[in-house]
Parts: structure tokens; sequence; C-alpha cells
């Protein structure tokens, strides 16, 4: 890699819409702000993952319940006086010449093109704020460069079974795109098989699927968004399907893990594989750290709890009987002789001190936390919720998607609500 491609290289990271299959992770936050593996958010991937591809000039594109978003990058990333490296917000915003929010991606892209000018760069890298993995961005800038590409595709062998969810590429034997279609469905799979290598085929994924991510040469894109395709609002429909044949469109293949983040059950999902004995997401990886916002915590205290595969994050007071598969967020705090099986315990935003406890208490109100005789499984409790002493919840296929004041069950998975204060003896089951 030469150095002077990565410092020609702007990032632009998508916050995504409204977030609805989120919801309710999503209802006061943006998707990218959703808290991940007990102390990141899921913005700290992609800028991670620009960090450690010394890609260092990144803008976050928002447009929905952005504030917790901006309080995290501009808590967080804070580079030296002396470089040029930043991380700035731009949020959908009204302009004399536009009164309309971001219509899809390319047209949030779009919407921003003003604020790019203001710097010197030739390749423009975007990114999706909801997906979870870890590239080196120059080793796919240096294919870029290689192949003489105008946009460049990060594609991931996928098998028959998921193709249809996905825009779905054939490649040449030089790497270039020939074709594309967007969620090709099952009967007309056989014409989109590509050689996607022996090590990828013996595994059954003989398609690539696109993940989002592309390289654009500057000048191609503000042509693509200003005049060619100036009412084009999305790239996966509009923008990449009509440039394969015009323009050298060249496929990364990328063969590491990689989720997208887009309902609850792959966000679920997604955050109890961390507990495994080597989880295919490495946060253990010293070469691509996932930074995030310093917390002055204390250490975890853990007392009479028997631990298996769970994460617990900093700041803890865990006396609970057993915890299994979860993930246990910052500094949460768990009763005595409660039980935690396959759950995400997003933590506290704070700390109540002991006397505060004792006169809530006293007082016939709930502590920030998870209190005694609990039985927790297959659940999400996201930040800041009260859950009383005694109170069963209990997730499973046998429930029926669920709209409550308290909570929401989605597939079987029952979140309960941001704040949320659960009384004594409650039972959701």
């Amino acid at each position: 890699m030469k150095t002077n491609i990565v410092k020609n290289t702007l990032a632009i990271i998508l916050g995504g819409g409204a977030g609805t299959r989120l919801f309710p992770l999503t209802a006061n936050r943006s998707k990218p702000a959703v808290s991940i593996a007990g102390k990141y958010r899921l913005v700290d991937i992609p800028i991670s993952n620009c960090m450690n591809s010394d890609v260092l000039r990144m803008f976050v594109v928002t447009q929905f319940n952005s504030a917790s978003l901006n309080t995290h990058i501009k808590n967080t990333y804070q580079f030296s006086l002396f470089s040029k490296a930043f991380v700035d917000i731009l949020a959908a915003e009204q302009t004399p010449d536009n009164n309309t929010w971001f219509q899809g991606t390319a047209d949030a892209v779009r919407q921003c093109l003003h604020h790019l000018q203001e710097h010197s760069f030739e390749y423009v890298l975007i990114l999706s704020g909801d997906q979870l993995y870890q590239m080196d961005f120059r080793l796919m800038l240096d294919n870029h460069i290689a192949k003489n590409a105008d946009i460049s595709i990060a594609t991931i062998p996928v098998d028959e079974k998921d193709a249809p969810e996905f825009g779905i590429m054939k490649v040449n034997e030089k790497g270039i795109i020939s074709s594309f279609i967007e969620k090709p469905k099952a009967n007309i799979l056989k014409d989109w098989i590509s050689n996607t290598g022996k090590k990828m085929q013996e595994k059954r994924k003989h398609y690539l699927a696109s993940m989002g991510i592309y390289i654009f040469n500057k000048k191609l894109l503000f042509e693509l968004l200003e005049k060619e395709m100036k009412d084009a609002t999305d790239f996966g429909k509009e923008i990449i399907p009509n440039s394969v044949n015009k323009y050298t469109v060249a496929s990364y293949q990328y063969e590491g893990y990689w989720t997208d983040i887009g309902n609850i059950y792959s966000f679920y999902e997604a955050n109890l594989a961390l507990t495994e004995e080597v989880p295919d997401f490495n946060l253990f990886d010293t070469e691509n750290t996932i930074y995030t916002r310093p917390r002055m915590l204390p250490p975890s205290k853990i007392n009479g709890t028997t631990l298996e595969k769970t994460m617990v994050a900093d700041g803890c007071i865990v006396q609970a009987k057993n915890i299994s598969h979860s993930v246990i967020g910052i500094r949460t705090r768990i009763g005595e002789m409660s039980e935690i099986n396959d759950s995400y315990i997003m933590g506290a935003d704070e700390y109540e001190t002991l006397l505060e406890i004792q006169e809530l208490e006293k007082n016939g109100k709930i502590a920030l936390g998870i209190g005694k005789r609990c039985k927790i499984f297959k659940a999400i409790i996201d930040k800041n919720c009260r859950i009383g002493n005694d109170v069963i919840i209990k997730g499973g296929t046998h429930l029926a998607n669920t709209e409550h004041e308290l909570y929401t069950i989605k597939d079987g998975i029952i979140v309960v609500k941001k704040g949320a204060v659960i009384p004594n003896n409650t039972i959701i089951e």
C-alpha cells in the first residue's frame, strides 16, 4: 500500500434510516449508537476498521435520533491537534437548495457532497454503520488501484440459502463485475454462480454477495450523483446496477467474519456469539483494536456467581447465582440468587450509591439493575432498566410478537425497553 493512497481517501459511514427493524433499541437512538458487546457502540466498528487501516478522515451521516451518537463521537474520537484526522457528524439538513431529508443511501451522500469538497481526496470509501466485521481497507484500496477500477464493491461468498437476501454479482476472470442482480429468486440462482475459490466452494458458497461497502473514484462519484443519476436514491438498487456495464466495477472478495445487524434477532445472535470460546469476531485481536469511549470505571466485582460462556464489562457488581451464554454490559448490578441465561444485559449510564439504593427500597421503589431471585432467559435488557425482585422474563419461540409499554417481543426474544421499570414478581413468559 502506498501511503498517499490512504491519505487521499475519505470515508463516509452511513447511519441508516429510522431503524424500525431494530425497534425498540432505536426508539431514542440511531442504529449506529446501539450498544454492542457490553461496552461499544455499533459505529465503533466501521470507525475502528478505518483507524486500523490508516483511513483517518471520516464522516458519519445521520438523520434519525442522532443526539446520543453525536455525544459518543464527540467524547471518543479526539485526535492530535497536529493531525488531519477527524470523525465528523453530517446530519440531515435543509438548505436553500434542498428542503428534503435523505431519501436513501445515495441521496444521503449526494446531499453531503458540498461538505466533502472542502477536503483534498481521490477516493471515497462508503461504509454502513450497522455491520460487524474486521477488514483492512488498505487491501481493498490496493485491489481497486491494481484493477484500475472506477468503483469497487466488497463482496462475500454466500450459500444458496442466503443468496436471495443480498445483491448478487458475477465476476469475470479478472475480478471485474460483469452483472448484478438485487435479491434474486431461488429458481434463477444457478445462473449466478461465481468462481469463489476452492475454500469457499468446499463450503458450498458459490455466490458473491455485496457487503454494502464501496470505493468510488472522486470524479465519478460526483458525476453520478450530481448529473448522470441525479434522481437515484440508493446505491445497491440503482447506482451499482446501472454502473456495472458502463464502468469498471471491481469485486474485492472478503472471506472473514461479517454480519449485518439488520434486526433484533441478528443483533441478539451477534452479541451472544461473542461469548463462544473462539468467537468468529475477535475482540482480542491486537492488530484490529475496537476503539470506544474511554471510561474510568472500576473492575467488575463478582461474588458467589457461577459464570459460563459469559462476557462481563467494566464496573459491574454481580451477586447472581449463575450466568451463562450472556453478555453483561457496563455498570450492571445483579442481585443475589438471580439467574441469567442466553441474554444481553446492556447495563447502565450511571451508578446509584448504596445509600440511594437503600432509600429506594425503603420507599418501595426499584434500584437500577436487576434485583434478587430473578430469572432472565433469551432476553435483551436495554440500558438503565430497573428490574425488581423475583421477576421472571423468559423468551422463546412459543411467544408471539408483542408490543407492550415496557417491552417488545420479536422472534421469541424479549426486549425490555430503555429505562423501563419492571415491578417485583412480574412474570413475562
